[in-house]
């Protein structure tokens, strides 16, 4: 038997697979660096300490070694690629476990694929998302990348968007009977965690005693407490240190995020302290191709915080032990004896950057660069997950009435995933109210691409700085619908007629011209071509957006997120202006 054998090199009397030697031990355990050998046999850490024979040796000259690093929450198809090629990105710096949340894919997945003129959204049956869970499973299998999956709690968010599928709590514990699910994703819908909605709750029992993560963004007080009570046991939203402490306090592990959109990491480092760091962990979230090929992914995080001044071995715990210890994967998050061999070899301790990665004790990574990219196969793609744009455009109409002098707008909030609310002037013209560029005023638009019902929200919305044109995407978390932000009706509509051409993707375009371009045929949420080929096309249209006139670093994911009737203030779906606090539609026009 394994364990027999792994007892026997333990004891030191059978040869490991591998013993590297002369390491410097960062032991997330005991809080020390522990000069020592690492002995390694069938995948797991046999012993740590001197005396142990092996096949094979390394000196490690006395560089560092950490345990594999461990993503507390992302969502891989918002890396715009799929896991294989999520895996290649991030193993070569040290990540080796993830946390994931598939709701992106679920969320679309519902119809089975094909081409439709019309559909009915009462054929979206519950289940329908599933296969998009399944599809995702199926895609991390044997990689070097663990791919822990979270069944997605709010699929779809809430009742205000159309959504191209639904997952009842039978879907989700079926998942989780099955094996393809570990435990429950955010739990987004946070008024109806709090008011009690049966459904919700029945999701949140079917996973007693699994780990159940929240999703809560500016919660306090008794509201807070009533999701504690309810079972949310994390919460990766936290925007200021004093969210972040009462929640600590209230029994959440806090996940600091720093996704592209979304850097909290800066803001929330104040908070850690030696008697709060072991109930803190570091997460990505959503993070776009250039910076996980530029600045990384945990590690970089990492890097990060020993840079603010948090002590080298409390930054790899955040990133390690604590994530293990709140999903309960106790078989890796520490270089230990029966823990899984997934270790991060580096020199720098003030500034870790791997040079190799082992995965399962197996040497997948060396000087930045995946050993056997051509190794990890890609799962086909079902016609659930593709075809997946179904947009009516027969009456289709950007143009907005103007029934008032002043609207309301989303004030879109540098580096933040929560907007504002404004209320301002309009810009008039010809009796409709239209896009002023010189105030940063753009229209925005969200339209199903679900059900080909026609479905429109149309909106204003600030802080983008486009002086012309238009971008668009079925990015649009986490209905995915297809959203448009732009300065005129011709280019918004040609760049949602680019995107569903593709078959999903995004676009930028400047009145009848299409510019540039990234299809995202799998759902209309990820590419299965290289993440080197997806970086460079991005890159354009990033170019093309900040040549326009947007300021802000990542338009395209600052976009997807003004469409998440989930987090406050202000958000447009299909179905109309969302006040998300009020959890209620709002007019968009200001009565005089």
């Amino acid at each position: 038997m394994h364990n027999v054998e792994l007892l026997a090199v333990a004891r030191g009397e059978q040869p490991a697979d591998l013993v590297l030697r002369n390491g410097r031990l960062v032991n997330v355990l005991s809080g020390d660096i522990e000069v020592t050998d690492v002995a390694l046999y069938g995948g797991r850490i046999a012993g740590v300490g001197a005396g142990y024979a092996a096949i094979e040796e390394v000196d490690l000259q006395g560089a560092f070694i950490a345990p594999g690093l461990i993503d507390a929450h992302v969502h891989i198809e918002s890396s715009l690629c799929l896991p294989a090629q999520f895996a290649a990105a991030v193993v070569p710096r040290g990540v080796t476990t993830v946390a994931a949340d598939p709701h992106e894919i679920a969320n679309v997945a519902g119809w089975g694929g094909g081409p439709r003129a019309a559909a009915d959204p009462q054929k979206i049956a519950s289940g329908a998302g599933v296969a998009g869970v399944r599809y995702m499973a199926e895609c991390s299998r044997n990689l070097p990348l663990q791919v822990v999956l979270m069944a997605p709690s709010a699929v779809p968010a809430t009742h205000m968007e159309t959504s191209g599928a639904a997952l009842s709590a039978e879907d989700l514990a079926d998942l989780l009977e099955e094996g393809t699910v570990h435990g429950l994703a955010e739990l987004m819908n946070f008024p109806g965690t709090v008011q009690g909605d049966p459904e919700v709750l029945a999701k949140i029992a079917a996973f007693s005693g699994r780990p159940r993560d929240g999703h809560a963004p500016a919660l306090s007080g008794q509201l807070l407490n009533a999701y504690a009570a309810a079972g949310a046991g994390s919460d990766h939203e936290c925007a200021t240190v004093a969210e972040a402490a009462e929640k600590l306090a209230r029994g959440f592990y806090v996940l600091i995020r720093e996704a592209t959109n979304a850097r909290n990491l800066r803001p929330l480092l104040p908070l850690v302290n030696e008697r709060n760091n072991r109930r803190i962990c570091f997460c990505t979230d959503d993070r776009m191709p250039g910076d996980l090929l530029t600045q990384g992914s945990i590690d970089y995080i990492v890097r990060e915080a020993i840079s603010f001044g948090i002590e080298p071995v409390t930054a790899f715990r955040m990133a390690t032990l604590n994530s293990a210890e709140w999903f309960g994967l106790h078989d890796r998050g520490a270089v230990a004896p029966g823990r899984r061999a997934d270790l991060m070899v580096f020199e720098d301790l003030r500034a870790p950057s791997a040079t190799h990665v082992y995965a399962g004790g197996r040497l997948w990574a060396e000087g930045g660069r995946l050993l056997n990219e051509k190794s990890l196969a890609q799962a086909s793609v079902p016609a659930a997950v593709s075809s997946s744009v179904r947009v009516a455009w027969d009456g289709f109409d950007l143009r907005i009435p103007a029934t008032g002098a002043h609207v309301r707008v989303i004030g879109s909030v540098e580096n933040q995933v929560l907007t504002e609310e404004r209320i301002l002037k309009a810009r008039i013209e010809d009796g409709q109210a239209v896009a002023d560029p010189t105030r940063d005023i753009l229209k925005m638009a969200v339209v199903d691409r679900h059900t080909a019902s026609g479905s429109t929200g149309l909106g204003f919305i600030q802080g983008f700085g486009l002086r012309r044109g238009a971008i668009a995407g079925t990015i649009a978390h986490d209905h995915h619908n297809l959203i448009v932000i732009g300065v005129d009706d011709e280019s918004m509509t040609t760049a949602a007629r680019t995107v569903a051409e593709m078959g999903g993707g995004l676009a930028i375009s400047d009145g009848s011209e299409s510019l540039a371009a990234l299809p995202l045929p799998v759902a209309g949420l990820m590419s299965d071509r290289p993440l080197g080929v997806i970086r460079s096309d991005y890159d354009a249209l990033l170019d093309a957006a900040h040549e326009f006139g947007s300021t802000i670093y990542d338009p395209f994911m600052a976009m997807s997120f003004m469409a998440l009737e989930v987090i406050p203030k202000l958000k447009l779906t299909d179905q109309g202006l969302v006040d998300v606090e009020a959890f209620s539609f709002v007019d968009l026009f200001i009565e005089e």
